[in-house]
């Protein structure tokens, strides 16, 4: 964790871009949210300035954004608008990290607005992840923590659902536990590696009149196994919709890509919840938000099984 959050105010940030972006300097700024690595302030009606904040991780990820989301929204037919990063600003005395200006994407995360028309936010995400799930060069980067082979994650999985479990988190542990077992054991991808949001959680995809209207925070952009985007299905849409999702993503998931999903959007599903329940008891890090759709998820996975 680093200390600069506490000292980020509009004065630094306008003192920020009078020194590397004067021609920005004078619009209207204030903030907009203070995301998990990140915050974002509103510049103007039409771009945002996002800064690191909490962890130490963010330089790296802001920068990976800069580097690569141009490309990739110059060259994607993409039916959501992103945050298009279209300056970076240098570590400096006043702020000795890296920062971004990016385009803003209007809307509501969904972690706070739920999307709830279920065969449109369904067709929005298959139609999104469907023109974003492309082959990556070689040189694509790969994931933080995250994607490859899931039964290296047996370990996370075991301890995260012994705890939820002992916190009353989880009502069916032994049917989270067949589900992730089955998942762990589904042949592995074999086609090429895919470009990936890598992030799929509620508050990094936004809402507008019930249904999705901009995927946000492409700091864990890698190339893989699209499984692990997949998995944003069961956590991210309304009850009866992710056969649609299914049906409408293209190509069709086969019955392995599927299995992998299940087990990424528990692991998934297990984070929400600790972070919900941390959030719930006022502790720093904690996200009350973000429980009701873990919970949620886990119910729904559980209940696909049994049907």
């Amino acid at each position: 964790m680093t200390v600069t959050g506490t000292d980020i105010t509009a004065e630094l940030i306008r003192d920020l871009l009078r020194e590397q972006h004067p021609d920005l300097a004078e619009r209207p700024l204030k903030l907009g949210a203070l995301g998990w690595d990140n915050q974002v302030w509103r510049l103007g009606d039409d771009l945002a300035v996002r800064l690191p904040w909490a962890t130490e991780s963010a330089d790296a990820l802001l920068r990976k954004e800069h580097a690569w989301l141009p490309l990739l929204a110059g060259g994607l037919p993409l039916p959501l608008p992103i945050p298009v990063p279209q300056r970076i600003g240098e570590p400096s005395d006043r702020f000795p990290r890296p920062w971004l200006v990016t385009t803003w994407v209007p809307g509501e995360p969904a972690d706070r607005a739920p999307a709830t028309h279920p065969d449109e936010a369904a067709d929005t995400l298959a139609a999104f992840l469907t023109a974003f799930h492309r082959p990556a060069p070689e040189r694509a980067p790969a994931g933080r923590d995250r994607g490859g082979r899931l039964a290296d994650f047996a370990e996370t999985f075991t301890g995260s659902l012994a705890r939820a479990t002992e916190l009353g988190l989880v009502q069916n542990p032994g049917a989270v536990r067949a589900l992730w077992e089955d998942a762990a054991a589904a042949p592995g991808w074999t086609g090429p590696r895919l470009w990936l949001h890598g992030d799929l959680h509620p508050a990094n995809i936004l809402t507008l009149d019930g249904t999705f209207c901009g995927v946000i925070d492409f700091g864990d952009l890698f190339a893989g196994d699209p499984a692990f985007d997949l998995a944003a299905a069961w956590i991210l849409l309304p009850d009866g919709a992710v056969d649609r999702f299914h049906a409408a993503y293209l190509p069709a998931p086969d019955p392995a890509t599927l299995r992998r999903a299940r087990g990424w959007a528990i692991l998934r599903a297990l984070a929400g919840l600790h972070i919900g329940h941390a959030g719930d008891e006022g502790r720093p890090g904690g996200k009350p938000t973000w429980g009701p759709p873990g919970r949620a998820s886990l119910r729904r996975l559980t209940e696909s099984v049994r049907s």
